[in-house]
């Protein structure tokens, strides 16, 4: 048996999950690569950026439009849980309960702990729920194509619960943190402070990385990994210009904050 049988199913015998796997990469890969070199999607802070791929469309709460990302992720994985695929095993019920889960929390944090300001392009906010409802479903039914395939050697699913946890909690931590840098009535930016950000100006990203290892880890099969890898190049740009936009708007930026990963980028 060789090293990948001890840790991942085989790829399933699917056209469309080897699509996707190539897709994934490639698109989020991409989008990294843009954001780095300031062609960056426009919402948040970088709705009004010069340099970002300008949006002329009609725009809407921002808050309707971040639900209107994490909405339908969160309806496809109950409707795959109970409808499309009802046959579980462990790591089925496992891969489902953690994308339910994390996109839950997304629309607890869009109606309870961000506090927005300005508005978003309609189809940005459509390009961004695709991105998220997508692969979400293509995870899903990855893991049920692996149903009946007998479990690796090296069973990893319980260690990936952990990771996924940590992520997510720590994900939710620093939402929170900048949530507390505004008053209601404010709606500037500030340096923000506690947590990990005294060490990175991203946490929330690397976080949400680490969460979907977790649910890689709980998979052990190809395409979640795929994906993660990709989520992880599409963060890593968006937290370079993240980086550029606070050096750019606060001279005082202090200079050994990084990226992404607390004293290495």
């Amino acid at each position: 048996m060789s090293l990948y049988d001890k840790f991942l199913f085989p790829p399933p015998q699917s056209i469309f999950m080897t699509f996707m796997s190539i897709f994934s990469l490639v698109i989020s890969t991409n989008g990294g690569l843009s954001e780095i070199n300031g062609a960056n999607v426009q919402y948040s802070k970088f709705r009004d950026a010069t340099g970002s791929r300008q949006i002329k469309e009609s725009k809407f709460s921002t808050r309707i439009c971040m639900l209107t990302m994490y909405t339908p992720s969160f309806v496809a994985s109950i409707v795959s849980f109970f409808w499309l695929f009802p046959s579980h095993d462990t790591r089925f019920i496992l891969v489902n309960s953690a994308l339910t889960l994390h996109f839950l929390k997304r629309i607890f944090e869009v109606l309870f702990v961000h506090r927005y300001s300005g508005k978003m392009a309609l189809n940005i906010t459509i390009m961004i729920s695709l991105s998220y409802c997508i692969p979400t479903m293509a995870i899903i039914y990855n893991q049920h194509l692996l149903e009946s395939v007998p479990d690796p050697q090296i069973d990893l699913k319980f260690i990936g619960v952990v990771v996924f946890l940590m992520g997510i909690v720590g994900n939710f931590y620093h939402h929170y943190i900048l949530s507390k840098l505004r008053e209601k009535s404010d709606t500037g930016y500030k340096i923000p402070k506690g947590g990990l950000f005294g060490l990175v100006i991203c946490p929330h990203y690397l976080f949400e990385i680490l969460a979907f290892v977790g649910i890689s880890v709980i998979s052990q099969s190809f395409y979640p990994i795929l994906y993660t890898v990709g989520t992880g190049f599409y963060l890593t740009g968006r937290s370079c210009a993240t980086r550029k936009w606070y050096d750019s708007k606060f001279p005082s930026f202090p200079k050994n904050v990084k990226c992404l990963v607390p004293f290495v980028f």
